[in-house]
């Protein structure tokens, strides 16, 4: 059964999909809607990559697999409630500074903020900086945004 916290709240949304007869078999939902709960578990631990008949290899990628599904906004309970994450309480569940998987693109004024900054004739790309930093040793460099960097090497 499924182990982790975050397998028991995908095994437990793959059984309200079930329950609400939004849960579909098949590559893509093509084998139309699952109407056997004990298929529906079999998903669900699949899902969850959980499943005592798949090796620990292809769990892993199942699981892998679910979670960018669910950072997409692909479930079938998240494209009912208008959401782009299961914890997010609108579109958004987190900032983009504290890394949320969802927070991936930019609000339209971050955008305009982004493409003020690129304009400023400071002459960096972030890979540029990346570069800089490597060879100064800067630890964490490689998640690290274009300013964080900049704060880091010194400049500005």
């Amino acid at each position: 059964m499924a182990q982790s916290s975050r397998q028991k709240r995908i095994t437990g949304r793959v059984m309200h999909e079930f329950k609400h007869g939004e849960l579909k078999s098949g590559r893509s939902g093509k084998g139309g809607k699952v109407k056997s709960r004990r298929q529906a578990i079999a998903i669900a631990l699949e899902e969850a990559g959980a499943s005592k008949y798949e090796s620990e290899r292809r769990n892993r990628r199942n699981l892998r697999r679910t979670e960018s599904k669910e950072s997409r906004g692909r479930t079938a309970q998240q494209e009912r409630e208008g959401k782009s994450h299961v914890g997010a309480g609108r579109k958004r569940e987190s900032t983009r500074a504290m890394g949320g998987r969802n927070a991936r693109k930019p609000t339209a004024r971050g955008r305009r903020a982004a493409v003020a900054r690129a304009r400023k004739a400071d002459g960096h790309t972030r890979k540029e900086l990346y570069a800089r930093a490597q060879r100064r040793h800067i630890e964490g460099r490689s998640k690290m945004t274009k300013r964080q960097l900049e704060n880091a090497l010194g400049i500005r």
